[in-house]
């Protein structure tokens, strides 16, 4: 009988045990990677992203909520002009002192009156005649509320520009992923002919090496463009405010290399009415003079009424009506100066204001023209690079058909394929611009909502 023993090192014990820990620690990996790998994915157009952007966005959100908030400061203003009535009813217990009622004691009468109860209950009321103060600051809340809708479309045209910035950039970066996987496409066929043409003797190994590089090279162009494309679809997702399980999938890829005309009225006139920035100046112009003139509208005196009626008694079912009504006028004579100071404070806002109106119609005029040249030399540019792009690629086919012919070596086709990577750029870059100037000379003009969120 033979008996085989297999003497192992503690160290290969303590090596089996670590392997097994790796392996249950890969799966414990592989089972969670499984269950984070489950993300929905959400196909988006440009318009679709604008529009979930306005629905969703948190900045969109606080300024729809800023209009509500205005709204009911304009009915506060309100109701100082209109009657204010109100119910009351009490049941209470009174004892009086005579000495302190009456000024003085009377011989042989109490020194007090009671306990006894009283119940109450009626209505009071209250009604401005003639407030001229109150009627402007109403005025001028209705003023606020204007502004207030100005600047919730002055944040929904700027967060459409950053989205439609964003969603230019995911359109540049899937371009320079398909540009990169084409050029990659075209580097791996030229890798196997050079290889097939030193098999069959016809080609030389430093033609393949060099094939092999570029191939690799475009590869590495691939990974790039792909990380960059992630990242920018991050941000979008971010700008969206989307669920973190949610991957965007652009829809609309193809329209990038369209250039269509651009719809954005260049007038100048035109983008000063239109911008919610210039709209939201005017409307607080006119709130800071109202404001002003109502502050100088408190030395007007002012009218009111009041009066109140109660049932009223020792018992409930012994009450008797009681009612009491009045009319009151009254004006400052003086006031230590604080009138003249508010009206010279609203003069002061208003003159701010208009300080700023003139900044802003600059700041427009600029925007305007800029956006303008811009978006001409990209017209142009575009059709300078598509001529490129065309160009390139007739260069790498001919310097492919001399190579294959062997007339030269691929000297001249990696040279070419640099050329044509570089023409794709150029087109890239040119269509990003024309794209992202379009826009631009839409959100100069006030429009941008009308252009890409309908």
């Amino acid at each position: 009988m033979w008996k085989i023993e297999v003497h192992l090192p503690r160290s290969a014990f303590y090596g089996l045990g670590r392997c097994a820990a790796n392996l249950i620690l890969l799966g414990c990996i592989l089972g969670r990677s499984s269950e984070a790998q489950e993300v929905k994915t959400l196909r988006l157009t440009l318009r679709d992203a604008v529009q979930i952007a306005l629905r969703q966005n948190p900045q969109v959100q606080i300024a729809s909520l800023n209009i509500a908030e205005s709204q009911s400061n304009q009915a506060i203003a309100r109701s100082a002009l209109l009657p204010q009535i109100s119910g009351n009813a009490s049941e209470s217990v009174r004892r009086l002192n005579l000495q302190t009622a009456l000024g003085r004691t009377f011989q042989g009468f109490p020194g007090h009156i009671g306990p006894f109860w009283v119940s109450e209950a009626g209505a009071a009321g209250s009604a401005p005649l003639l407030d001229v103060s109150a009627w402007l600051r109403w005025q001028a809340s209705k003023d606020d509320v204007t502004g207030t809708r100005a600047d919730n479309q002055t944040v929904r045209e700027q967060y459409v520009q950053l989205v439609v910035s964003q969603y230019l950039g995911s359109w540049r970066a899937a371009a320079d992923v398909q540009a990169a996987q084409s050029r990659m496409d075209l580097a791996k066929a030229l890798f196997d002919q050079a290889a097939d043409l030193q098999r069959s003797g016809a080609g030389t190994g430093i033609d393949t090496l060099r094939a092999n590089v570029q191939y690799q090279n475009e590869r590495q162009r691939v990974i790039q463009a792909q990380t960059g494309l992630r990242t920018s679809l991050y941000g979008l997702a971010r700008l969206l405010n989307l669920a973190p399980d949610v991957m965007i999938e652009l829809a609309d890829v193809s329209e990038f290399f369209v250039t269509p005309p651009s719809s954005a009225d260049e007038n100048l006139e035109r983008a000063w009415m239109q911008r919610p920035e210039m709209q939201a100046l005017d409307a607080r112009i006119r709130a800071a003079e109202t404001q002003k003139r109502a502050v100088q509208a408190e030395r007007v005196p002012k009218l009111n009424v009041t009066g109140n009626w109660a049932e009223q008694g020792l018992e409930p079912t012994k009450t008797i009506p009681v009612y009491e009504f009045a009319a009151s006028i009254d004006f400052p004579l003086f006031t230590g100066g604080r009138i003249g100071a508010q009206a010279s404070v609203a003069d002061i806002e208003a003159k701010k204001l208009m300080q700023e109106l003139t900044d802003v119609r600059n700041r427009i005029t600029l925007e305007v023209r800029t956006a303008a040249a811009e978006l001409n030399a990209a017209r142009e540019e575009v059709e300078v690079a598509n001529l490129g792009v065309d160009l390139a690629r007739q260069e790498v086919m001919q310097a492919r058909d001399r190579f294959e012919a062997g007339v030269a070596n691929n000297i001249e086709v990696i040279t070419a394929q640099d050329e044509l990577a570089r023409a794709n750029d150029n087109q890239i870059t040119a269509l990003y611009r024309y794209n992202q100037a379009r826009a631009d000379l839409a959100h100069a003009t006030g429009q941008m909502e009308a252009l890409y969120g309908r």
